[in-house]
């Protein structure tokens, strides 16, 4: 599969030959004409041609206060708009900032571009010189460059293919010296969209496999990971054939949550009564799922004798985190499709676990917002588990909620819900804290029509904090809540060490509400269930700039999901 030009340039009115293109405008220009949809980044010298040729072809451009907020709005970007995102650096030091942001979407085969400047070939001492493409390998992601003016497009164009067709992070380097040169004559003006991603048929015998299974069992759960994202509607129907319950791992959190028989998320934030019912399945099918070390809790929810299934595009992820009874090499969407016509076929329409007694036990039992707990609440901190339950009744239905890493994490996790799987942003592969203010931007970018919500803890948010100048500036409602217990709370709870070794992850209580102010944002300080007036008072004003809940929470002695977590360190 090739991208072809469609034309050359023409000549001017008055039959002068147009001005010559250098590299650097015919990259930004590809790019857009490929399909481009949002660009992020901190402009500098050597990608100063190049993010203006980009917004010159109408493709949005945020500046950010930091490369690695670029990279990972980028990263979120294209996870809840379905484009591609690109994050746009200065050489060595720019691309060094944004290799954190990169780690994440390499790690979550998120197709994205990195467009990065690089230093000339000649330029052997040069101050920013680094081996970019060695520095993009080591975190997951793939190298290519930009190698001469006459291979451009074509470099541009393979990059950009690699990143939709593959779902793969691309770093794309251009040296300042190849970006000043002309393009060669006559010039290509245009590059033909790429035509849409071929898609894994599954094989006959896998589906007749499957179909079998799913027809012998008694209790079958359906987990639906990032790969199932996309197949949804496909995935559903043939649970409903067969008589499944589905889940989600974390990151597609929201895929069914529209569907009387979704238990919610699988894992560490699972609710007891959905933790209880998947580890009762007799069948487990993984949809694009790696049923990992998170999503099956070490495999403790999965039963002794229960049969477990996976199904991928890839046959290197078929079994790579656990054993399975069966890989199933497909497209989820095509898999789930063909067995539903094996099970049609043969005549078989299952009941299973869909009856009026589990789904009333779904709808009582499947969300931590339902299960009763005591109230830790003091006057000066209020309970974490009391803030996230009064904030899911405030804050409006359509959302879209993004998390930061750390103990606080699974209170906005599992108390705020979300209409679907576009309603949550979870980049948490590379398990790095400080992420979570970039992704609400990015987020909020892909989904103007909903309120950006993020869950950070303090000291994530106090690690990100420059970009609040960028949400404000780009005026973006977001509603930021700050689940503050001046500590890294995960060490904190999670180290059987002295009390005087933590002193090393605690902290002076800071005032967040001040310090979000002096960026312009609103705020709010929260202590009690009372002080969420504020809250309320701004969701019925303008929602102009951010507002930032800088919620003092009571000590949970350590979330349950993390202690699970941490038996992987």
């Amino acid at each position: 599969m090739t991208a072809t030009t469609t034309h050359t340039e023409p000549a001017s009115a008055e039959g002068a030959a147009a001005p010559a293109e250098n590299v650097a405008e015919a990259v930004g220009r590809t790019l857009a004409q490929l399909g481009a949809g949002h660009v992020f980044g901190v402009v500098g010298s050597g990608n100063f041609v190049v993010t203006n040729a980009l917004r010159r072809a109408g493709v949005p451009f945020t500046a950010a206060r930091h490369e690695g907020g670029a990279a990972t709005m980028a990263d979120a970007y294209g996870r809840m708009s379905g484009k591609v995102g690109v994050a746009t650096t200065h050489q060595g030091c720019g691309l060094t900032n944004a290799v954190t942001g990169i780690g994440e979407a390499a790690k979550s085969r998120t197709p994205m571009i990195v467009l990065t400047a690089d230093t000339a070939a000649s330029a052997i001492r040069s101050n920013f010189k680094i081996d970019q493409d060695a520095l993009a390998r080591s975190v997951g992601a793939v190298a290519e460059r930009i190698h001469s003016p006459q291979s451009a497009v074509a470099d541009t164009v393979r990059a950009f293919r690699t990143a939709v067709n593959e779902r793969r992070t691309v770093v794309l380097s251009l040296p300042t010296d190849i970006q000043a040169a002309p393009l060669p004559a006559p010039r290509p003006s245009a590059v033909e969209p790429l035509p849409a991603p071929q898609t894994v048929r599954p094989n006959g015998a896998a589906v007749a496999q499957l179909a079998e299974l799913i027809r012998a069992a008694q209790r079958p759960v359906f987990v639906a990971g990032r790969g199932g994202r996309s197949a949804g509607p496909e995935i559903a129907a043939l649970a409903e054939a067969g008589g499944a319950l589905l889940a989600t791992s974390a990151v597609a959190n929201g895929l069914f949550a529209q569907d009387p028989f979704s238990l919610g998320i699988s894992g560490g934030f699972s609710s007891p009564f959905t933790a209880a019912t998947i580890a009762d399945a007799d069948l487990i099918v993984g949809w694009g799922c790696a049923l990992n070390m998170w999503t099956m809790r070490h495999g403790s929810l999965i039963g002794a004798g229960a049969t477990v299934v996976q199904v991928d595009v890839e046959d290197s992820g078929l079994g790579a985190n656990r054993p399975i009874d069966l890989g199933v090499l497909g497209d989820c969407a095509q898999t789930a499709a063909a067995v539903l016509e094996e099970l049609r076929a043969a005549g078989h329409a299952a009941v299973g676990l869909r009856t009026p007694d589990m789904a009333a036990r779904i709808a009582a039992e499947s969300r931590w917002n339902d299960v009763a707990t005591e109230d830790i609440s003091t006057e000066e901190a209020i309970d974490p588990r009391v803030l996230s339950r009064e904030l899911d009744r405030l804050l409006p239905a359509e959302r879209i909620v993004s998390i930061d890493s750390g103990n606080f994490m699974g209170y906005p996790s599992t108390y705020l819900s979300v209409p679907d799987e576009f309603g949550f942003c979870f980049t948490q592969a590379f398990q790095s804290i400080g992420l979570g203010l970039y992704t609400a931007i990015g987020a909020a970018t892909a989904r103007p029509d909903r309120l950006p919500v993020l869950g950070t803890g303090d000291g994530g948010f106090l690690m990100s904090i420059s970009e609040l100048e960028t949400a404000v500036r780009e005026g973006i409602p977001l509603v930021a809540i700050v689940y503050n217990d001046s500590a890294y709370g995960a060490e904190v709870h999670h180290f059987d060490v002295d009390d005087e070794d933590l002193e090393v992850v605690r902290f002076p209580l800071v005032d967040i509400a001040s310090i979000a102010r002096g960026y312009g944002a609103a705020a709010v300080t929260v202590k009690t269930a009372a002080d969420l007036a504020g809250v309320r008072e701004w969701l019925v004003g303008p929602r102009t700039t951010p507002l930032v809940i800088d919620a003092r929470i009571a000590s949970d002695g350590g979330a349950w999901w993390l202690a699970e977590a941490f038996k992987g360190h």
